[in-house]
């Protein structure tokens, strides 16, 4: 589980919190994840008429202080990674390179120097393309020009790019079958921002969840969501018991029973 509640899109309070440099709230929203079972803690402080490089190297100094979660660091802006990636400790994940030219030829090279994962998301020049086969082909595109950065494979995780279904309804199919295309056909991990899928509908949560046991079975590893949730930890732990991941049910049973 990647948490998702450090960044301000939609975020009001944390927007606030991020122009004044309070870290105490960022760093609050950091510790109420990590207790709700986050493996990996998203960091995006991307606002505008904010100095970017600035404020995401001082929130991943204050986060890595508090907790040994490692840490995605979610830009756009490559002078903002690669200040922030001195001063990280550990191995980071960085969100994210894509299919343009000018993005492999930025990024990769970062999260090569400084021995990074790297998010690697479906779209290019064209834009999201609406076909799994269209994505595949970019996640290919990216795959091979970060091994040729000398980026192992195992390094390389795949975002397919969630569309909302209210707008995009007939994409949802199509970014599952790409997820399952990736895993099938380049064995690498996969990521996926699960809360996009229900932007504009009702009853968001039930939406994201249905779309996310889905895209657990199409073959999702990195669901990128709210864990303070109780309806997604009760899906992500149940699939851990169908899928084999937790032996005997031990630990759902512990939890639930």
């Amino acid at each position: 589980i990647i948490g998702e509640r450090i960044n301000p899109t939609g975020k009001k309070k944390l927007q606030a919190a991020l122009r004044e440099g309070d870290t105490g709230y960022v760093l609050n929203e950091a510790f109420k994840q990590e207790e709700a079972g986050a493996h990996i803690l998203d960091v995006n402080v991307g606002l505008p008429g904010l100095d970017e490089p600035a404020v995401l190297t001082k929130m991943v100094e204050a986060i890595q202080e508090v907790t040994g979660l490692p840490l995605q660091l979610d830009t756009s802006n490559p002078e903002a990674m690669e200040r922030a990636l001195r001063r990280y400790n550990g191995k980071p994940l960085i969100n994210s390179v894509n299919g343009k030219a000018e993005s492999l030829e930025a990024v990769l090279p970062i999260a090569k120097h400084y021995g990074c994962a790297v998010v690697g998301l479906t779209l290019d020049e064209g834009g999201i393309p609406p076909t799994a086969e269209e994505r595949f082909a970019i996640a290919e595109r990216i795959v091979r020009a970060a091994e040729a950065a000398g980026i192992p494979r195992q390094d390389v995780f795949i975002d397919c790019l969630v569309m909302a279904a209210s707008t995009n309804q007939s994409e949802v199919v199509e970014i599952l079958r790409a997820i399952t295309m990736v895993k099938e056909r380049l064995g690498v991990r996969t990521v996926l921002g699960v809360s996009n899928v229900s932007f504009g509908l009702p009853l968001r949560e039930v939406v994201n969840a249905t779309f996310l046991a889905a895209a657990f079975s199409a073959g999702l590893d990195l669901p990128i969501l709210n864990p303070l949730s109780d309806r997604y930890r009760e899906i992500v732990d149940s699939w851990r018991v169908l899928c084999g991941q937790d032996v005997s049910a031990a630990r759902y049973i512990e939890e639930y029973a």
